[in-house]
């Protein structure tokens, strides 16, 4: 390593005047230091993946749809910046109980657990759920919309029963709803791990429902396999970020890569495992670009898909 080969950029102050009406991004690739620069980085990867990759994977973890970012996430899958999605059975929890009337509001992690459980309200980090605003909406949602698909036919793959799910919903901020009227396909591993997984095999016992798991996988078979540039923003870790990266290392890996993530790779878990890992696995090509940024998601999110409009 040669000083002039690593040399070659100034870090930049920055001052109050420069943050009123700038582009926040460029505003961090100034300031560069630690953390600045692995978003930056990251929101030009970013774009990459959306401008030049035929297969574009979001991945999430289900807490994130509690907060204000669905509406993002919905948004982003709108407007076909991914046209794959990989989540959690409480995605479609959430994203269920908020479009047929669940509200969700403002707390504290403060506040007292116990209390909570006395007056009937299930607590999410911060977020505030009343117990009749989720399962109870999710329950009557799948009795109602359900059995009149099993006379349309008893077996169905689980991103199909989602698209079903999304056409019934009108809030604009809904996952489901976004995926339903673009045809992206929500990729769900997990989904009996969850209300509506629950709800769908009870439904199972009364109406004959069969869910084909295998049908998805032959989804994201097909589009991994047919894909010539794949990319991915993985959001968090868990089931959602590694089946994203398992099916990539048929193709030998994924193209390009953007984790952002608060877990750390010292006890060896998937969720804390970087990119450089998964070259290891074949999930991520030698040469990918990729980044890691260590934030959490209500914080980066927003700034990261401001790359993709700007």
């Amino acid at each position: 390593m040669k000083r002039e080969d690593i040399l070659v950029e100034e870090v930049q102050d920055v001052t109050l005047d420069e943050l009123k009406g700038s582009n926040l991004l460029e505003v961090y690739n100034k300031i560069y230091g630690f953390s600045a620069e692995s978003l930056y980085r990251g929101s030009r990867i970013l774009k990459r993946i959306v401008s030049e990759c035929d297969l574009r994977f979001i991945s999430f973890t289900a807490n994130l749809v509690s907060t204000g970012l669905r509406g993002l996430l919905a948004d982003m899958i709108r407007r076909g910046y991914f046209n794959m999605v990989v989540t959690t059975g409480g995605t479609v929890d959430h994203d269920i109980a908020r479009s047929f009337g669940g509200k969700y509001y403002k707390g504290s992690f403060e506040f007292s657990d116990e209390e909570l459980r006395r007056i009937n309200v299930h607590r999410l980090g911060n977020i505030l759920i009343p117990f009749e605003d989720y399962g109870g909406v999710v329950e009557d949602a799948v009795n109602r919309i359900v059995p009149p698909l099993v006379k349309e036919k008893k077996e169905w793959p689980v991103y199909e029963l989602l698209w079903e799910f999304g056409k019934r919903i009108e809030d604009k901020h809904s996952i489901l709803r976004a995926a339903y009227d673009t045809k992206t396909p929500i990729i769900v591993p997990g989904i009996v791990d969850g209300s509506f997984g629950t709800n769908l095999f009870i439904q199972s016992q009364f109406t004959g429902l069969r869910i084909n798991l295998f049908e998805d996988m032959r989804l994201i078979k097909d589009r991994v396999f047919s894909s010539k540039m794949a990319g991915a923003l993985l959001i968090g870790g868990g089931i959602s970020k590694h089946h994203t990266i398992w099916w990539n290392q048929f193709r030998d890996g994924l193209d390009y890569a953007v984790y952002l993530t608060t877990a750390q790779e010292f006890d060896g878990s998937l969720s804390g495992a970087r990119p450089r890992e998964a070259i290891s696995w074949n999930k991520i090509r030698e040469n990918a670009e990729q980044a890691v940024i260590y934030a959490d998601a209500t914080l980066a999110l927003p700034l990261l898909a401001t790359s993709l409009i700007s």
